[in-house]
């Protein structure tokens, strides 16, 4: 058996198989309920009903998928142009890191021109983080891979090092938090008495806005060069390790941008429990979208609202909430298997 390249796929060839591997995790799913000893259509029903059966369940999916926008253009960004960024975690924390530093009093700033220098301040943030490993990669060849998935552990340490010491709020009773935001600072609410935040409509111009640096600007064509076959964009004259350099700094800003939602759109302040994996789960997003940022905003919400309707679902169905765990970790390992079958055809020698 061996993988042929396919030249030109077809359309049926690009949708059958994601459409396939969608299906093939529902009926998974349904086989590890029946498991648990619950009707797998009710569970469905369940989860489809926390998620996006009343308005509050709703505006709560689009306030978890929020940071996993965010985190998920980021994963597609670096992505497309084959740099492999498993640090959006470590990003972040940083754009989070910088919002507190700077959103608890340092700029007594009215809010219209104190929150736009908190999204300029972490998207730098978060830019100079992938900085280091995307500058190890070009210059000394070191694998990047390894480089963004221990910076994660590195920046926890750090963030866990300021929250018992100079960032520990002297308010919050010995809890390893920071200060909370001034009300300048906060992202105002989309709807009274809510918790969706205009983070939301952030995401999603950030979204329009990198599809239209992929698909309608120099950089875009030369991200897709690099990422399709990096020697033949060398070849053409692409300067490959400047667009890797480029690609980093833009995936590291709107990694920042999570952590920037998250606090100053609906926590507040800074703990060490601030993402409860959004950089690790952005890759599902981003896999799951086939690396389209307008793909991510529903691919953030199916994935969102599978977290969001587990909660529901575990309390009326009595069946655990690591069912969502399942149902996303398999939803990945089957769309890898289904991008690879868009791409190659299967060869018997």
């Amino acid at each position: 058996m061996r993988l042929e390249p396919i030249a030109n796929p077809s359309f049926s060839r690009s949708v059958v198989p994601p459409a396939l591997a969608i299906a093939a995790t529902v009926v998974i799913a349904s086989l590890l309920a029946m498991i648990a000893g619950a009707d797998p259509f009710a569970v469905l029903g369940l989860i489809i009903k926390g998620a996006f059966g009343t308005k509050f369940a709703l505006l709560e999916t689009l306030n978890r998928a929020t940071p996993l926008i965010f985190t998920g253009l980021a994963v597609a960004v670096a992505f497309r142009a084959r740099f492999w960024n498993i640090g959006a975690e470590a990003q972040l924390y940083a754009g989070a890191l910088v919002t507190v530093v700077l959103g608890t009093g340092a700029l007594p700033w009215p809010g219209f021109a104190l929150i736009p220098m908190l999204v300029l301040c972490a998207v730098l943030a978060g830019a100079l983080v992938l900085l280091v490993p995307a500058v190890l990669k070009t210059r000394f060849g070191v694998d990047e891979v390894v480089t963004t998935l221990l910076l994660n552990f590195i920046f926890l340490l750090f963030i866990s090092m300021l929250l018992e010491g100079p960032l520990k709020d002297p308010m919050g009773m010995g809890w390893p938090k920071s200060a909370r935001l001034i009300a300048d600072a906060r992202l105002p609410r989309m709807f009274e008495g809510l918790r969706l935040h205009w983070g939301f409509g952030l995401a999603i111009l950030c979204a329009v806005a990198v599809w239209v640096i992929q698909t309608r600007s120099t950089l875009g064509y030369e991200m897709r060069a690099v990422g399709l076959n990096r020697e033949a964009a060398a070849f053409a004259g692409i300067p490959v390790n400047k667009v890797l350099v480029k690609t980093a700094l833009l995936s590291g800003g709107l990694a920042a941008l999570a952590g920037f939602s998250e606090v100053a759109g609906l926590k507040g302040s800074l703990t060490l429990d601030l993402s409860p994996g959004f950089g690790y789960t952005g890759i599902i997003v981003a896999m799951l979208a086939l690396l389209n940022p307008l793909g991510v905003i529903v691919t953030a919400m199916f994935v969102a609202g599978i977290f969001v309707g587990a909660d529901s679902m575990s309390r009326a169905a009595a069946v655990p909430t690591y069912l969502a765990d399942m149902m996303l970790a398999t939803a990945l390992l089957l769309m890898v298997l289904a991008i690879m079958l868009t791409r190659f055809r299967v060869r018997r020698e």
